[in-house]
């Protein structure tokens, strides 16, 4: 079940603006670095997003009726270490979908992004991090680039 895939920038840059806004109430007295680094660490900023690039796709499983099946959190579920891919504060039966998940789409050559179960990517920087590519195949989409 594809839950999201191409983000255009503007998008991105609420999502990422919105998240540190979050940090600095919850986490208040630190430096613009720091907020930007913590968001990071759960929302791409908008110049490296692969989902800016239409190269990242959310997504999850669901039965042969189309209702979605629990892998441990919701998707976008951010800031919990049971997003994770490997979390372990799973149920061992969504521990055992999100393998099933994992092994089809990395057979069919995507990666996920650790942080988040649900992200998968095809041609974007980290995809060319993870596989050894000499370069990703897809940057940011610009309306222009429509």
């Amino acid at each position: 079940m594809i839950v999201e895939g191409f983000r255009p920038i503007e998008l991105q840059q609420r999502y990422f603006d919105a998240h540190v806004d979050r940090l600095k109430i919850a986490h208040p007295g630190h430096d613009h670095a720091w907020y930007r680094r913590e968001a990071g660490r759960y929302i791409s900023p908008p110049e490296v997003a692969p989902h800016v690039a239409g190269a990242a796709v959310d997504l999850t499983l669901c039965d042969a009726d189309g209702n979605e099946l629990w892998l441990g959190t919701q998707v976008n579920d951010t800031d919990t270490d049971a997003c994770h891919t490997a979390g372990t504060a799973v149920p061992a039966e969504a521990a055992e979908r999100r393998r099933v998940l994992g092994e089809a789409l990395t057979a069919a050559g995507l990666v996920n992004y650790p942080t988040e179960w649900w992200h998968w990517s095809y041609g974007d920087r980290y995809w060319a991090y993870v596989t050894g590519a000499s370069a990703a195949r897809y940057g940011p989409v610009t309306r222009a680039g429509f």
